[in-house]
This record gives C-alpha cells, sequence and structure tokens, in this order.
C-alpha cells in the first residue's frame, strides 16, 4: 500500500524509542507504509518529582495526545498501562500489538533472588503496585521511591545505591537488558499493572481509514485481554499509578484475575473470573464490582449497594483500608498512598 510517510509520535526515552521502532517495522511489514517517529518530550520524562505527586503515569500520555490533536503527528505509541483508563475525546485506541511479557522482574547484584536479599533490603520502584507485593511477600523489605530511565536505575544496583529494582520483564527485553533479570515474579506472585508488557497505537477518531490500516498491526486476543483489565481499573476509578493489579489471558475464553493490596502490603482483595473475549469489557467490571462489594461487606457502615459503592470509587475503598493505624513495625517506606481523584 502506498502512500505518504506516517509520523508516529514517541516518548524519547530509549524504551519507548525501542517500542515505538517495534511497531514501525510492523506497520510497514503489513501495510508497506513507511514511518518515521518522531520524539517529544513529556512532563514525566523531565520531571524529577515522584509520579504519584505530578497525576501519575497518565503524564506520560498527554504530549503524545497533544500532538496528535494538534497535527503534529498521525499516530502515536504507548506503553498501554500508562494511558489513563477514560478514552481521550477525538483520539481512538487503533491498534494492540502481540502482547510482550506481562511480569515483573527483580534486578539484583550477582542474580540474587528475592529470598536471598539481606534483610531490610532496599528496593528501589515508582509503583505503589510492586512496592505493596513486595512487602507481601517480605515484609523487613525497604522499598525507595525512584525516578529515572531503566538504564538509570539498573545503575543505582550497579553503584550499590540500592540492592535491587523492580522493572517490567518486557521493558528489560525491548531495550537489550533481559541478562540483567535475577528473577521473574510469576503472575501469582506479583499481579501485573493492568496492560503491562502490551502496546497502545492511537490516532485521532476523525481518520477511520488510518485507525483501520493502523488496525492490521493489532492482536485480538491481546487486546481483548487489556480491555478487560482497564475495564476493572475504570469500574474502581482508580488510577494507572494504583496498587491494583490486573491480568487476563485467553483466545476464545478470557481468564482474569485482580487484586487490590494496601501499602504495607498486609490486606489484599482478590477477584478471579472468566468470560468469553466479546464480553471481555464486562469481565472487568464484574470482577471490580465484586471487589468493591467484598469491601463494603468488610466496612461497617458502608452501603452494601453496588450502585452506590462503585459510584464512590477506589478512593473511598482505599482511605477506608488505609485508615486503620499501621501495627508499630509497619513499614511506611514505600511512597504508596490513595490515588488522587481528577475532573
Amino acid at each position: 500500500m502506498s502512500g505518504r510517510t506516517l509520523r508516529l509520535g514517541s516518548r524519547m526515552s530509549p524504551m519507548a524509542m525501542a517500542q515505538s521502532r517495534q511497531v514501525a517495522r510492523m506497520i510497514t511489514e503489513r501495510t508497506g507504509r513507511a514511518v518515521e517517529i518522531v520524539g517529544l518530550s513529556t512532563l514525566g520524562d523531565v520531571s524529577r518529582a515522584q509520579l504519584t505527586q505530578i497525576g501519575g503515569t497518565g503524564i506520560f500520555a498527554s504530549a503524545l495526545r497533544e500532538a496528535l490533536l494538534a497535527g503534529e503527528v498521525d499516530l502515536a505509541v504507548h506503553s498501554l498501562k500508562d494511558l489513563p483508563s477514560a478514552p481521550a475525546d477525538g483520539i481512538v485506541l487503533a491498534a494492540v500489538p502481540p502482547r510482550d511479557d506481562p511480569r515483573d522482574a527483580l534486578v539484583a547484584r550477582d542474580g540474587t533472588k528475592l529470598a536471598d536479599l539481606p534483610p531490610g533490603a532496599r528496593i528501589g520502584t515508582g509503583s505503589p503496585r510492586r512496592a505493596a507485593q513486595l512487602l507481601a511477600m517480605r515484609g523487613d523489605l525497604r522499598c525507595v521511591p525512584i525516578r529515572g530511565n531503566a538504564n538509570t536505575r539498573l545503575a543505582m544496583v550497579g553503584s550499590g545505591q540500592l540492592d535491587a529494582v523492580v522493572l517490567a520483564v518486557a521493558g528489560l527485553v525491548r531495550i537489550g537488558h533481559a541478562d540483567a533479570i535475577s528473577q521473574a515474579f510469576e503472575i501469582d506472585q506479583m499481579v501485573p499493572a493492568p496492560g503491562q508488557g502490551a502496546l497502545a497505537v492511537e490516532c485521532l477518531a476523525g481518520k477511520p481509514q488510518l485507525a483501520a490500516l493502523l488496525g492490521m498491526v493489532s492482536d485480538p486476543a491481546s487486546a481483548a485481554a487489556v480491555t478487560a483489565e482497564r475495564s476493572l481499573l475504570e469500574t474502581l476509578e482508580a488510577g494507572c499509578n494504583a496498587p491494583v493489579g490486573a491480568y487476563a489471558a485467553g483466545a476464545g475464553q478470557l481468564r482474569m484475575q485482580a487484586v487490590v493490596i494496601s501499602g504495607d502490603g498486609r490486606k489484599v482483595l482478590r477477584a478471579h473470573g472468566a468470560a468469553p473475549a466479546d464480553a471481555a469489557w464486562r469481565l472487568g467490571r464484574d470482577l471490580a464490582e465484586e471487589l468493591l462489594h467484598r469491601r463494603a461487606e468488610e466496612l461497617p457502615g458502608h452501603s452494601r449497594s453496588p450502585g452506590t459503592f462503585i459510584h464512590r470509587g477506589l478512593p473511598g475503598v482505599w482511605v477506608a483500608l488505609l485508615s486503620r493505624t499501621p501495627p508499630p513495625n509497619a513499614n511506611t517506606n514505600c511512597g504508596s498512598r490513595p490515588p488522587s481523584r481528577t475532573g
């Protein structure tokens, strides 16, 4: 298929550029269209503040979406876990390419596993979800909030500043550092962030022909899985930086698990379910309702009506869940906090 070169908007971090090149190659192979990558800076890339202080990982998508709306690029590629669950006006999700490994990985010196790290080991992560699940496995750990690209974080381990960091397996593979992985956590050990390992390709809603062309790189099974995961996030009214994990997989039939964790890792709510792939959105919504219902039953004085509780969303649940005074020896160094409500 001939046509002018497509302009692909991408963040300029090594990982973002690697995944954008991956999508660009796929588009050219499947459609014949040439693609050039346009690097863009985002607030998340230039600010050194913690993500929980500047709006969560959704800030990474904002600059790319603004460039789309301004006509500066034709499409944008995101890490799907960084996309806000609510749709953006004038923009459509045109494709979800085949998903890469969704798991989280521990990177420690000398290939040390989590169980073998010394007592009180310092583990770097900017994710409240990862920090909470680490503490659920080992309550003695000290989780240190960190920022910076993957190479910066890996250097913190090499220099001895940290004992380990936790990063996404898919990201490490994309930048050629799969050999740095000490331990890849199984899904049941550390439930991934909704959309982790998947990429999102967006374009303007007013360009259906372009959307159809980009759809040629989409994978139906991956798209159904992340649809279920994002539905759960939206129903919980949780941001993409909230301590919530969700993972769905399957071709014709989706099986899904979800988890909400307190910041100290001591309180965990889990839900499991299955549904046909064409009912992915409903599956995520139903598991979110189950989590909200169960939390309502555990909190004296809270309504058990699903509609009432869902309207309050995760922020209300989370404040209540964390309202208990932590035990004297509780580790509170992980930077987990209730997600802020916007809009």
